[in-house]
This record gives structure tokens, C-alpha cells and sequence, in this order.
């Protein structure tokens, strides 16, 4: 039976509660052990909040004492940024078959003088990994990401044809992982209409077009660059399997409207299997028995049934 990790997250949010509940509500489709990583007192006054009383294994990573309930603090960060580093320490053991992220605060994060801007960076450095990208999922709709956590204004000149063929390349790879027997991605443009053979942008024909003239050379089933305002529909009737996007809203935003309750994201590249709820941490109803456990416990199933290539 698989062990399954699951971080506290930042404490003064929804990730302790959610944790709890979404443990139980997929124990009741599915055989696994899951390990709480975090603040033992914490996760006991989350039981306590919920009524949920669950015998699960508690891996203490020292205590959250200061943190502050539906805000960020210092404490915060630093106590969900430990069970994060000893999450990943227990699956590149084995200890763990997979790991299982609780929402973390970025502000946290920077008040405890951690540099990284969010989960994918912190588990890439903490691996090893070199090359990797988040991929949301939901509701039959997968998209990956060329840029991730950076300012709108810095994404032109991140998009090369390097990055969106390691991109292309490694949502592939997540094909694989989900054991789809097809691969067919894809491909946004940057630019309205995909650059309107470059009216309206010059990146189409100089940076994604070669890049996915050279990953159909590596017999990758891409295509494109398909104008952003169509290709969802698309990949929501079935035309593709993966959509590759440019930024972080491009993708996010399709896929959040139509799994915004359900949606997860699985970080591909790592070494290991991890995967997480995709939403935030919810501060206005922290610590209210509010949360809804949906997504969390999507990305325990899903982390049971990914596989490494």
C-alpha cells in the first residue's frame, strides 16, 4: 500500500483543515497510508476545529508557536517551508511514494527570508531537478506552463524556443505519467491570434513555431500555435490532450473556470511525485470549518495513480 506525505501548509491558512479532510474523504475511495508533515499541536487543533479524528502518523517538523491565524507571518512560512523540505526528503528516501502539498503563503515565505517564490521552485531546488513545470488538471482539461511565477512584463522575453520545447518536451512526459495512450499538445501563441502571422507579435515565428517544428521531429504529436481564445474548447472537446501556455493566467485562468473546486496541480521534471490542491490559502475563511476539501483530495488520488517515466 502506498504512503502518501501530506504537508501542513501555512498554518495560519486552510491547510491543516483541508489536509484533514481531504485524507478522509478519499479514504473512502482508495487503500493508501498517509503521513501528516507538520506541527503535531497544530494538525490537533485542526481535528478539533473539524470534529475529524483520524489515526494517521504525524512527522513533526518542530513547532509553528507565533504564527497567526488568517494572516501571514514569518512563523508561518518558515514552519510550512520545513514540512516541505522534509516531505521531500522522505520520497527522494522512499519513504514516501508521494507527496502531497498544503497551500503555502509566497508573502510568508519572503517575511521567513526564503527566496522561493512558491512551491514548484522550492521542490526543484530541494531535488534537484533542472528542468520541470507546473501542469494543472481538471474536469478533462490539462494545461502546462512555459513561464510560472514572473511578471507579465518579463514574459516576452522568456518565451524562447528553448523554453517552450523543454515545455512541450516535458508535458509529454506528464502523458506518460498519466498513462494516456495519446499525446497530442496543443500549442498556445502568445500574441491575440496567435500572432496573426506577425501583426501582432513577432515571437510566434521566431520562438514557438520552431520549437514545435523541432518537437514533432522528436516524434512529439504537437501542434500550433492555436490562438489562446480557442484551444481550450478545443482541448475540453477532446482535440488534444495537453495544452502548453505561455503564462501563468493564460492557463490557469481557462482551467480555474472550469475546475475552479476540483482542479490540482502536479509539478512534472521532479524526481518525485508531488502533487497539490490549486488554490491559495484562503485567509478569509481560515480556521472557520469552511474549507471545502474537493481539491485536496483529487491531489491524493491523483498522486496515487501518477507514475515516473
Amino acid at each position: 500500500m502506498k504512503t502518501v506525505a501530506i504537508t501542513m501548509g501555512e498554518p495560519g491558512g486552510i491547510g491543516p483543515e483541508i489536509a484533514l479532510k481531504g485524507i478522509a474523504s478519499a479514504l473512502k475511495a482508495e487503500r493508501f497510508t498517509p503521513l501528516l508533515i507538520g506541527d503535531p499541536e497544530v494538525f490537533e487543533q485542526a481535528s478539533r476545529l473539524t470534529g475529524i479524528k483520524l489515526e494517521v502518523e504525524i512527522e513533526s517538523t518542530g513547532s509553528a508557536f507565533g504564527f497567526k491565524k488568517g494572516s501571514s507571518t514569518a512563523t508561518g512560512g518558515e514552519a510550512s517551508a520545513k514540512a516541505i523540505k522534509k516531505a521531500a526528503d522522505l520520497a527522494l528516501s522512499g519513504k514516501a511514494d508521494a507527496i502531497v502539498t498544503a497551500p503555502i503563503s509566497k508573502e510568508a515565505l519572503g517575511l521567513a527570508g526564503l527566496k522561493w517564490p512558491g512551491h514548484t521552485e522550492m521542490l526543484a531546488e530541494l531535488t534537484g531537478a533542472r528542468e520541470f513545470s507546473m501542469m494543472l488538471m481538471g474536469k478533462g482539461l490539462r494545461v502546462m506552463l512555459v513561464t510560472i511565477h514572473t511578471s507579465l512584463k518579463n514574459v516576452p522575453v522568456l518565451i524562447t524556443r528553448e523554453s517552450v520545447l523543454k515545455t512541450i518536451r516535458l508535458a509529454a512526459k506528464a502523458c506518460r505519467m498519466l498513462g494516456l495512450r495519446e499525446t497530442r499538445i496543443g500549442i498556445c501563441g502568445l500574441n491575440p491570434h496567435a500572432g496573426e502571422a506577425g501583426m501582432f507579435g513577432d515571437e510566434e515565428l521566431k520562438h514557438i513555431i520552431p520549437a514545435i517544428q523541432e518537437a514533432i521531429g522528436e516524434g512529439i504529436q504537437a501542434s500550433g500555435p492555436h490562438p489562446a481564445d480557442t484551444v481550450f474548447h478545443r482541448a475540453i472537446n477532446k482535440e488534444f490532450d495537453m495544452v502548453v501556455s505561455m503564462y501563468h493566467d493564460q492557463g490557469l485562468g481557462p482551467l480555474k473556470t472550469l475546475a475552479f473546486e476540483s482542479g490540482i496541480n502536479v509539478t512534472v521534471g521532479l524526481p518525485i511525485i508531488r502533487t497539490s490542491p490549486d488554490h491559495g490559502t484562503a485567509y478569509d475563511i481560515a480556521w472557520e470549518n469552511k474549507a471545502a476539501p474537493l481539491s485536496m483530495e483529487m491531489a491524493i488520488r491523483a498522486a496515487l495513480r501518477l507514475k515516473l517515466p
